[in-house]
């Protein structure tokens, strides 16, 4: 167990220190969509899916918002510059963004 507390101790001291704040952003932002996702499935198992569509659509939409992220995230960490040079950080932000709008354009009309 000591060895498990030290793995975990070392990867949060090493994120702490090495990790860009612009990507720690994008994490919390990420664990934030992901407990979205997970609150809704366990939901949708406890209670029922009486409006179908409301579920669907809400967790299509955390699943879509998650994965929009991480491409976020990709994009804009600096040890992966090399593999983006034509693609600034305000591009892929303003990439992002597009995408959530039109994502969440598709959701709502999905809601009906």
């Amino acid at each position: 167990m000591t060895s498990l507390g030290g793995v975990i101790s070392k990867f949060m001291g090493e994120y702490d220190s090495k990790t860009p704040k612009r990507l720690k952003i994008v994490d919390a932002y990420l664990f934030y969509i992901l407990l979205t996702g997970i609150i809704q499935f366990v939901y949708c198992c406890l209670v029922g899916t009486f409006p179908f569509n409301s579920f669907l659509s809400g967790f299509i939409s955390s699943v879509a918002s998650f994965v929009l992220a991480v491409c976020l995230r990709i994009q804009v960490n600096p040890e992966n510059k090399s593999l983006f040079l034509d693609i600034s950080q305000e591009r892929a932000f303003a990439d992002f963004v597009i995408a959530h709008l039109l994502l969440h354009l598709v959701v709502v009309n999905f809601i009906g």
